[in-house]
């Protein structure tokens, strides 16, 4: 007789598109085997009281002494792609996964940040328009098609490929450039040198600590526009805020920052000047390129084509 699986999701977050709702436990059950068990839990404390009987896991975080309470235990899934909050490797039979379906959602992100630049939506904003200032004229010489531009994307992974793939459905060039072979940035010099977009996809677990810094800066042309939606850490925020301020880069659009995310007082972080007196050539959002109502169904399916369900 066939054993039967029990999932155990402890999926709560802040963020609401991160939290399981009944629509998408609803739909994990969808997917599992027939005769399967899915258990919701709300807390940490329901989540170990549950674990025992597990044999899947899907979680946010997962302590390493958590596996000794998990006798059964042979898939622990997490949807981030980051590796913060899990172990890297579990006991010999369970499988770690970590999400790899942001690639996207992320995209259309990055997709979103270009075309609102090269089409002038962020020059406008906080201007807009009003009868005594037509800004039309001003504006003419600010806008361009992202067609015929070219990106080069640091961290040419699932995330950095899938971004590639959409850009080049706009008419954009893409070179990809690994995490794991940090001595192309130095090989690839002609291709920063003619950069209208610099595309950090880069996780923070490998070495990747302001790899954009003024050497790497002063590599680029002055109309290029560096988007950060991997890791805060890849970016020497000093050097790029010098960068903006000067007009050395034409513009940023930072969806990471370094010390997130509790911000420790005292630590060096792009925002801490506050919103009013950053460079109006730097575009700011809240860690959110991978928001998405559709997020944890995504998760979901995945872990399903991956065998994992």
């Amino acid at each position: 007789m066939r054993t039967q699986n029990v999932y155990v999701v402890w999926l709560e977050w802040p963020e609401k598109c991160f939290r399981a709702g009944d629509e998408d436990i609803r739909f994990l059950k969808s997917l599992v085997p027939k005769g399967s068990r899915v258990v919701r839990t709300r807390s940490e404390e329901a989540f170990l009281k549950a674990l025992p009987k597990a044999t899947h896991a899907i979680v946010w975080h997962f302590r390493e002494e958590w596996f000794a309470r998990a006798p059964r235990l042979r898939v622990l899934a997490t949807p981030a792609a980051g590796r913060e909050l899990l172990p890297k490797e579990g006991p010999k039979g369970v499988v770690v996964h970590f999400g790899g379906f942001h690639g996207a959602i992320m995209a259309e992100t990055v997709a979103a940040y270009v075309l609102a630049w090269a089409r002038g939506l962020f020059c406008m904003a906080g201007r807009g328009c009003s009868v005594r200032d037509w800004p039309r004229t001003w504006l003419s010489d600010k806008c361009f098609t992202v067609a015929g531009t070219k990106a080069v994307i640091v961290g040419y992974g699932r995330i950095g490929r899938a971004v590639g793939a959409k850009l080049e459905a706009l008419g954009v060039s893409v070179v990809g450039i690994t995490r794991r072979a940090p001595n192309d940035l130095k090989s690839r010099e002609a291709d920063l040198r003619s950069a209208d977009w610099l595309v950090l996809a880069l996780p923070s677990d490998t070495g990747t600590d302001d790899i954009l810094n003024r050497r790497l800066i002063a590599k680029l042309p002055r109309r290029c526009v560096v988007v950060n939606v991997g890791r805060g850490n890849a970016v020497d925020e000093g050097a790029l805020l010098s960068a903006l301020e000067s007009g050395r880069l034409a513009g940023a659009c930072l969806d990471v920052f370094k010390g997130e995310p509790t911000f420790r007082r005292g630590e060096p972080n792009i925002l801490a000047r506050g919103a009013a007196h950053l460079p109006r050539n730097l575009v700011t959002m809240p860690h959110a390129s991978a928001f998405s109502s559709r997020y944890l169904k995504e998760c979901f399916k995945e872990l399903k084509s991956d065998g994992l369900l």
